[in-house]
């Protein structure tokens, strides 16, 4: 059969992916090998930028009624929690929420919009032609191939796609175990319940359905020796020691042990391919950023990849993907590492580094925003193409109010937003394929933008120019300008 994308791996992150091809009119094909949704959630944190980047498709509503809200999240786990609740979103919250019910509602959400799911499929290899890609899988009929344009590998760390594309994966191995188990909490700690000391490293986190995550690490867990699959009685162990009680845990849903081994990919194109999620990035689970983090990196591929297909992408486009992702990546992998090396700093000399670092998370603001806005992935900008482009330029938008409706509200999966901020209605002759305008005027803009007279917004929710210009020729030359660098001629 033929479609144009072919993606390989029905987690998150391909799903999302799929979902947003659909939107675009791109057909699309998911390649998953398991039979089944996989019951034991390795992830359970959505992050505000993702429920920002659901919300510019109207698909956010389910996502924030299941899962619960917590107003912030951690850096190494430090005892100082990160404030989320002064964040310039909609959204100034995590939500506590499993992978297995995230990938139910984006599944659910594709194939509503016409994404072809192939449980039961594994991508085996391809074969790159000048005009398509040959993808090569097996199933229960045998072996079978889908001819596409391009191929997405979102199959995770052990990643087919990236092995067959002969994708380079350099990094470092495991050096730490840490463990979890979703369990009933007869008597459960308080919400936001953490410790840490020379014991080791604890937390406990409230999810749906009555379960309650623990997750830890203790010293003898700094190891490069596999001691054997978690037990209830290790674990129950392991938190009494720490906590000085069981909470009353009963009932394992799951335990597992995970390592901190990290690695990312040196190129997330390569031809017809291309990496998204833990096919790209592979890191310890600090923060719960790694779901989140993928989900931004389908984000910004489905856009370029339908804007190519629909024929009016500019030259280069698809290449910009490794650009913006891989610094992206980079960052994941090495802010990992370094809360690794907070969450298992168990010496004397360790607590002391941590303590220090509170007090300063507590004092400074700044900081608190900061490390904020990064685990969050609101800082994230990508570097604008002209050194002397407005300081707005690669930031996410803010959900603006404009009249009686919103930014998000207004994004489009398959073409950008330009935003006349004029007054007059002065660019609405600019409308085009891949390209739709709105007029009206903010209402109590951020400060960056009170000098805004014009925005062009992709459809990753990034802003692609801002204009000031006071006078109409100046601002619409610039528009021009922009818009030949933005949409093929």
């Amino acid at each position: 059969m033929n479609y144009q994308v072919v993606v390989a791996g029905a987690g998150p992150v391909g799903l999302w992916l799929a979902g947003e091809l659909c939107r675009t009119g791109v057909t699309v094909a998911v390649i998953e090998p398991r039979l089944e949704r996989d019951s034991r959630s390795r992830a359970l944190t959505v992050h505000p930028r993702t429920i920002e980047t659901f919300a510019s498709r109207g698909a956010h509503q389910p996502f924030v009624s299941e899962g619960i809200p917590l107003p912030g999240g951690h850096f190494g786990a430090l005892d100082s929690r990160l404030d989320f609740r002064h964040l310039p979103s909609p959204f100034p919250y995590t939500l506590a929420l499993p992978q297995e019910r995230t990938e139910a509602l984006l599944e659910g959400q594709a194939l509503d919009l016409g994404a072809h799911i192939l449980r039961g499929h594994e991508v085996t290899g391809f074969t790159e032609h000048p005009d398509h890609i040959a993808v090569h899988t097996t199933g229960p009929h045998g072996p079978a191939t889908l001819q596409a344009a391009y191929l997405v590998g979102c199959d995770g760390a052990r990643s087919t796609v990236r092995t067959e594309a002969g994708i380079g994966f350099p990094g470092t191995p495991s050096t730490v175990l840490g463990w979890l188990g979703d369990v009933v909490l007869d008597a459960p700690p308080t919400p936001g319940y953490s410790y840490f000391g020379p014991e080791g490293a604890l937390m406990a986190v409230p999810m749906p359905g009555g379960i309650h995550r623990l997750v830890g690490i203790t010293p003898r867990d700094l190891t490069t020796t596999w001691p054997g699959d978690l037990t209830l009685d290790e674990l129950r162990e392991n938190v009494i020691a720490m906590a000085g009680t069981d909470f009353g845990l009963r009932d394992p849903v799951w335990l597992s042990r995970y390592g901190n081994a990290t690695h990312l990919a040196d190129q997330y194109r390569k031809g017809r391919v291309f990496l998204a999620g833990d096919a790209a990035h592979q890191h310890f689970p600090a923060g719960g950023v790694g779901m989140n983090v993928g989900i931004q990196d389908a984000a910004n591929l489905a856009w370029k990849l339908a804007a190519t297909l629909n024929g009016w992408a500019p030259s280069g486009l698809l290449d910009t993907y490794h650009a913006e992702r891989h610094p992206v990546g980079v960052d994941l992998t090495t802010t990992s590492r370094a809360q690794v090396a907070l969450m298992t700093a168990f010496t004397p000399e360790g607590l002391d580094l941590r303590s220090l670092l509170v007090r300063w998370i507590t004092s400074l603001p700044d900081l608190n925003e900061h490390l904020a806005t990064q685990v969050s992935s609101l800082a994230v900008t990508y570097s604008p193409a002209t050194p002397d482009a407005h300081p707005l330029t690669g930031t996410r938008a803010p959900d603006l109010r404009i009249g009686d409706t919103d930014l998000f509200a207004l994004l489009r999966a398959d073409r950008y937003l330009l935003l006349d901020l004029t007054g007059g209605e002065r660019l609405t002759g600019y409308a085009r394929p891949g390209l739709h305008v709105h007029a009206g005027t903010p209402d109590q803009p951020p400060a960056d933008f009170t000098d805004v007279r014009a925005a062009l917004v992709r459809p990753d929710g990034h802003i692609a120019w801002a204009g000031t210009a006071r006078d109409d020729t100046a601002l619409t030359g610039s528009l021009t300008a922009t818009l030949a660098t933005t949409h093929r001629k």
